[in-house]
C-alpha cells in the first residue's frame, strides 16, 4: 500500500468526522436524542482514531537505532490495534449504555420523545450521510489502487498495511450507524416514542462492538508477525532460483518487520565446489534479484549450504518365524 494513499484517506475521514461531530453534538443538545448523543460520541471516536493512525505512521517513519535494528515499522501495527479499542470502548460500550439508559427511562414511564427542533437531527444525519458517503468512497479509491483480484473480505484480512483497512471498516461502520440512527429518529417523530431511539442507539452499539472485534483480530495477527504474501512469496522463490548459482531452495522464512519492510531469511543449496569468493558473490546476486522483484524485502539474509538427499531410512529386520 502506498503510504500517501493510505494518509489522504485518513486525512478525507479525518475532516469529514470532525465537522459531522460538531453538528451532531448540535443536533444533541436541541433534541436530546440518544442515537443523536452516540453518533456524536462515535465521530469524536473516529476522529480520534484517524488522529492515532496518523501519528502512527509518523513515528514508524523513525530510523532504525541499536536497540531497535529493525526500525518502528510495527509501530503502525500497533496504533491501528489502540484504535479497535477506542472504537469498542468509547464508540460501541457507550452506546450500548446510552440506550440501556434511554430504555429505562421509557420501561419506568418517562418516555421522552423529541419536542423541539424536530427537523434538526433528520437534516444533520443526512448530511452527515453524504459526507460521510465522500470519505467512504476515497478510501475505496484508495482501496483500489492496491487491492488487485482480492475480494473485499480478502483485502481486510490480508492487507499488511492496516490504514486503509481500518479507515475502510470504520467509514462503513459510520455510514450504517448514520442509517440506524436516522431510522430510530424517524420512527421517534412519527410514534413520539423514545422506544425507537433507544433501539437505534442499542443497533449502533452492536454495530460498533463488533467492527472493533474485527479490527482487534486481524491487527492482533500483525502484532504476532505475518509473513509475506503468497504472492510475494512466489516471487522471492523464483527470483532465487532464476540464476544458476542457487540449486535450490532448502528452506526460508519471511516477516513482516512493518507493512512496507520484509524479512527474508533462507538456506540455499550450492555446489561444494565453489570457493568463499564465488559463493559471496553468488548471494550478492540473488539478494539484488530478490530486490528487483519485491522491493520491500529490505533485510535479506541468505545462508548457503550443501544439500544432500537424507539417507533412506533402515528397513527393520523381520520378524523370526515363530
Amino acid at each position: 500500500m502506498s503510504a500517501s494513499g493510505g494518509t489522504k484517506a485518513i486525512v478525507a475521514a479525518l475532516l469529514a468526522n470532525l465537522g459531522i461531530a460538531v453538528t451532531k453534538f448540535v443536533a444533541w443538545l436541541l433534541t436530546q436524542s440518544s442515537s443523536m448523543l452516540a453518533e456524536s460520541i462515535h465521530s469524536v471516536a473516529d476522529s480520534g482514531n484517524q488522529a492515532l493512525l496518523l501519528l502512527g505512521g509518523r513515528r514508524a517513519r523513525r530510523k532504525a537505532t541499536p536497540q531497535h535494528p529493525f526500525g518502528y515499522g510495527r509501530e503502525r501495527y500497533i496504533y491501528a490495534f489502540i484504535v479497535s479499542i477506542v472504537l469498542f470502548s468509547v464508540g460501541g460500550l457507550f452506546a450500548l449504555y446510552e440506550a440501556y439508559h434511554k430504555y429505562e427511562h421509557w420501561h419506568g414511564g418517562h418516555d421522552e420523545g423529541i419536542t423541539a427542533w424536530h427537523w434538526v437531527p433528520v437534516v444533520v444525519l443526512s448530511v452527515a450521510i453524504v459526507l460521510e458517503s465522500f470519505s467512504f468512497r476515497t478510501a475505496i479509491v484508495e482501496s483500489n489502487h492496491v487491492r488487485g483480484k482480492a475480494t473485499w473480505v480478502q483485502f481486510v484480512r490480508r492487507a499488511r498495511a492496516p490504514e486503509l483497512p481500518v479507515v475502510l471498516l470504520e467509514d462503513l461502520g459510520a455510514l450504517v450507524g448514520l442509517v440506524f440512527a436516522l431510522i430510530g429518529v424517524s420512527l421517534t417523530l412519527i410514534t413520539g416514542s423514545s422506544l425507537w431511539d433507544a433501539l437505534g442507539t442499542a443497533a449502533i452499539g452492536l454495530l460498533l462492538v463488533t467492527i472493533a472485534v474485527i479490527l482487534a483480530i486481524e491487527t492482533k495477527s500483525l502484532l504476532l508477525g505475518e509473513g509475506a504474501t503468497p504472492e510475494d512469496v512466489a516471487k522471492i522463490e523464483e527470483a532465487l532460483l532464476a540464476g544458476p548459482e542457487v540449486d535450490r531452495i532448502i528452506h526460508m522464512k519471511t516477516l513482516h518487520l512493518g507493512p512496507d519492510e520484509l524479512l527474508v531469511a533462507a538456506k540455499i543449496a550450492v555446489r561444494e565446489s565453489e570457493t568463499a569468493d564465488e559463493i559471496a558473490d553468488h548471494i550478492n546476486a540473488a539478494e539484488s534479484r530478490i530486490r528487483a522483484a519485491v522491493p520491500i524485502a529490505r533485510a535479506i539474509y541468505l545462508e548457503p549450504d550443501i544439500y544432500r538427499v537424507p539417507a533412506a531410512p533402515a528397513a527393520e529386520p523381520a520378524p523370526a518365524a515363530g
